[in-house]
């Protein structure tokens, strides 16, 4: 297995700190997408155990009550972890998308096959294999032609530092993750100088994707590029973060749970968590609202298990004036784990909260399938559809 040359992680502390954010293993030689079908009985046996191996039941009662006591919390948490340990991620030398350096640094383009240069979004889309196909070998649930495998997640993003303290700021910019998938860009977080957002020291940025499950195969490319709007010319605006992280997977070691990896730039940080799932299978999450009567406040997270303790993903969180429907949601879940998706809905009077409400819906992750569920409250219907398919 190839491991990353010095020259673009770094020496000293910028390597040490690239490793240690990228301390994942890769998938096995066979767990490629154009590997053959293996059909004897003991690859079988070996996927199936595996299977039974890897699944945890987890007891919940869903829709059962007005709080969140209901809840079996002894393996739940509402942070993705524990935010006294931090580790201060190094920027690749020369990876400024301002001046353009990152154009021209060839120790990236080197290790990296895609073309940095080409700032379009990933044209691959999420639910890429949604039905059994004839390839399904012995059957759906233990196909030796679609598997499981390590998918690079985000669980969440916040501004830890900002210029002016505690008062808010307007924000815009993106992350974005590049995979050999396609070499594309697969925006995690996204916006506009047009439509910044609102944020201020502490605050979660929300994140507006990414638009698929991020494959975990030799390297991933972070890049990001997230500014200040002060004035009415971008020329005034303050450079939050710049450049590029290059995670890749060197060695067999166990996924482990979700790592805060600070990143710091001229005018502040941001922190963002990151993981690698484990035998996972991506998950396409489509909510849509209806029957709203007054307006209501929707909070919405997916915890997704990582080595036994069930992590959350913030994926909403807004107030719901209209009937409609809401960004479709993609994470990344351990196949034969239960993914619980929470649901904190109020109804929204006169500026005011009424009649909140915390409701939960269980899904169990499979290599291909769809499953539909259904709130209906006094104020909204909620219905929720999510899609399973391999990567």
């Amino acid at each position: 297995m190839q491991i990353v040359p010095r020259s673009i992680l770094g020496v000293g502390r910028v390597g040490s700190d690239l490793l240690r954010l990228c301390r994942w293993r890769c998938p096995p030689e066979f767990a490629r997408r154009d590997a053959p079908i293996m059909a004897s009985a003991s690859a079988h046996l070996n996927l199936d155990r595996l299977s039974r191996s890897i699944y945890k039941p987890w007891s919940l009662i869903p829709f059962a009550c007005n709080t969140t006591k209901c809840m079996d919390t002894d393996n739940l948490r509402t942070k993705a972890t524990d935010e006294s340990h931090i580790y201060f991620t190094s920027v690749l030398t020369n990876s400024s998308h301002r001046d353009g350096t990152i154009y021209k640094n060839k120790l990236i383009q080197k290790e990296f096959e895609g073309d940095i240069a080409d700032r379009a979004e990933t044209r691959l889309e999420p639910m890429m294999f949604p039905k059994a196909t004839e390839r399904c070998l012995p059957n759906a649930e233990n196909c030796m032609y679609h598997f499981p495998q390590q998918i690079f997640q985000f669980f969440s993003v916040r501004l830890s530092k900002s210029p002016i303290g505690n008062g808010p700021i307007q924000l815009y910019g993106y992350i974005a993750a590049r995979d050999e998938r396609d070499g594309m860009l697969n925006y995690v977080v996204n916006y506009s100088r047009d439509d910044p957002i609102v944020v201020h020291q502490g605050d979660l940025i929300e994140m507006t994707g990414p638009k698929r499950c991020i494959a975990m195969d030799y390297i991933v490319l972070i890049e990001f590029d997230m500014r200040i709007k002060n004035e009415a010319m971008e020329d005034d605006d303050q450079q939050l973060i710049d450049g590029a992280i290059s995670c890749s997977c060197y060695n067999y070691r166990a996924a482990w749970k979700p790592v805060v990896n600070r990143i710091t730039g001229s005018s502040g940080a941001v922190d963002v968590s990151l993981a690698v799932v484990d035998q996972a299978v991506e998950a396409t999450i489509e909510v849509v609202i209806s029957q709203v009567l007054s307006g209501l406040n929707l909070s919405l997270s997916s915890f997704v298990e990582v080595m036994d303790v069930y992590e959350e993903i913030k994926l909403f969180n807004g107030k719901i004036s209209q009937s409609g429907s809401l960004r479709r949601f993609v994470v990344s879940v351990s196949h034969g784990t239960t993914m619980l998706l929470m649901f904190k809905v109020g109804n929204n009077v006169q500026g005011s909260l009424h009649g909140c409400a915390s409701r939960q819906m269980k899904f169990q992750a499979k290599l291909h399938g769809r499953a539909s569920r259904q709130i209906k409250l006094k104020f909204a219907t909620i219905s929720v559809k999510v899609t399973w398919s391999t990567i």
